[in-house]
């Protein structure tokens, strides 16, 4: 038995690329750090929850408490690191199990050291001398680690934390160190609930910054991330699919799970987790690229305002076009696939669980973007031969264009949706231009897992 854990601990290594030790040499998993307002809105805990079944696909650098809530909306100005170590105890608890099904899973113990308080106070005059705190320096300090990776820091309550470092380090450095400074960071913002992106982006324009926020004058439930729980198939939202997925018979983390939030017009009132899309597009998936937020993926698709801020854009789904259908088209495989994490909870044998099947595009079994080159009137063929699935399940292949990722304008169409091969006569152009191919490579475990590909098709003239 010892030795077939072995090597099936073997096989997900080889199969995802996954460095087992936290930080070390070679990781290619995205260094993460996070700003919650937990205390307020229970969707925060819910979103962490999430995160933490999926922490084997990131490497977690920091839990930072920020102010509680969104502004006004309780009766004191506090930080609630406590609520984030109390579902990291519960995740220690299940993690012997998750790590039966997939290495990578960082030890409790390892996040409990990442888990840092904010400034319980928040906005511009709160930014400054004399106003740091415990999470405004581990910010500091988690950027300025020799690490080629990215830091990416999702903000899924207020900025102030991140403002004051940014602040400091401006203040402390050279403009060139400060420029480096700035370099190593990747922002995803939550609806700028501390009501200072304005101030950020006018003091650090080239800052990459994704701002997912309501344009304004409009609905704020217009906003991209509430495409977690507005659109699309809400009963996938509803306490009964959470009771059955999550909340019971799934371990003491998922019994956390609080059952009921704000989540109107969805009649549902239990999954939320509007913070989740933040993480989201960070998770890598073989669907998206981080440093191209307008290709589209789980979290959303955003297109560059000005400088270095990013906005929500549209997706047309369904007949529907809506920066909010960017999330919610991807709901079923995203539901999914907390389901079978779930399992992972308490599946004590690898056999007992569903994982995702591993998807070639054209031979490469890797979870990059595959970029090919041909002129127009060429045909361009993929393939999904050679993928697999380490539950020895049947695999379904579906192609489709992801139109709006591209700059193609002229028609272009797939000799086939499904099967293992597909093919596209590319249109002739006047100038180059890209088509984006997705392939959903879907299992029949239970619940069924979608694994995904891109190709993006440089058409030439």
């Amino acid at each position: 038995m010892h030795r077939l854990r072995l090597l099936i601990l073997c096989r997900w290594v080889l199969v995802f690329g996954i460095a087992v030790v936290s930080g070390a040499a070679g990781d290619d998993r995205p260094r993460l750090l996070v700003l919650t307002d937990i205390g307020g809105d229970p969707d925060d805990q819910q979103s962490l929850i999430r995160l933490l079944v999926h922490s084997n696909e990131f490497d977690i650098e920091g839990l930072i408490a920020s102010a509680s809530g969104t502004p006004g909306e309780l009766r004191e100005r506090v930080t609630r690191p406590d609520l984030i170590r109390q579902l990291v105890a519960a995740y220690g608890e299940v993690r012997p199990n998750l790590i039966r099904h997939a290495p990578g899973f960082p030890a409790a113990e390892q996040l409990l050291s990442v888990v840092k308080a904010g400034n319980p106070n928040r906005g511009r005059e709160f930014i400054g001398a004399e106003h740091e705190t415990e999470g405004s320096q581990w910010i500091i300090a988690c950027a300025d680690k020799p690490d080629p990776r990215p830091l990416h820091v999702v903000i899924w309550g207020g900025q102030t934390d991140l403002a004051q470092a940014l602040w400091r380090v401006r203040h402390d450095r050279s403009p060139a160190d400060f420029a480096r400074f700035l370099s190593r960071l990747r922002v995803f913002d939550i609806d700028d609930q501390d009501r200072i992106q304005s101030w950020i982006f006018h003091e650090f324009p080239d800052l990459f910054y994704i701002l997912s926020k309501a344009p304004p004058g409009r609905d704020k439930r217009e906003g991209a991330y509430r495409g977690m729980y507005l659109g699309g198939e809400q009963s996938l939202s509803s306490l009964a699919w959470l009771n059955e997925h999550v909340r019971e018979g799934h371990g003491p983390l998922g019994a956390l799970y609080p059952p009921r939030t704000w989540t109107a017009p969805n009649p549902h009132s239990a999954l939320k987790e509007g913070d989740t899309p933040s993480w989201f597009f960070f998770l890598p998936t073989g669907l998206s690229d981080p440093e191209h937020p307008e290709w589209g993926g789980w979290g959303g698709r955003y297109v560059r305002q000005e400088a270095g801020l990013f906005r929500d854009a549209p997706d047309t789904v369904e007949g529907e076009t809506d920066p909010r259908a960017a999330v919610w088209r991807w709901r079923p495989a995203f539901q999914n696939q907390f389901a079978a994490r779930m399992d992972w909870c308490v599946a004590t044998d690898f056999s007992r669980a569903n994982h995702n099947p591993v998807a070639r595009l054209n031979g490469d079994a890797s979870r990059q973007i595959v970029t090919l080159s041909a002129r127009g009137g060429q045909t361009v063929t993929l393939s999904s031969a050679g993928s697999s699935d380490p539950d020895g399940q049947p695999l379904v292949s579906r192609w489709w264009i992801y139109r709006e990722a591209g700059t193609c304008t002229e028609p272009a169409s797939l000799s086939a949706q499904t099967g293992l091969e597909t093919s596209l006569t590319l249109p002739a152009v006047k100038e180059p231009a890209t088509i984006h191919v997705v392939l959903e490579l879907t299992d029949q475990g239970t619940p069924p897992l979608t694994s995904y590909r891109r190709a993006i098709i440089q058409v030439q003239p």
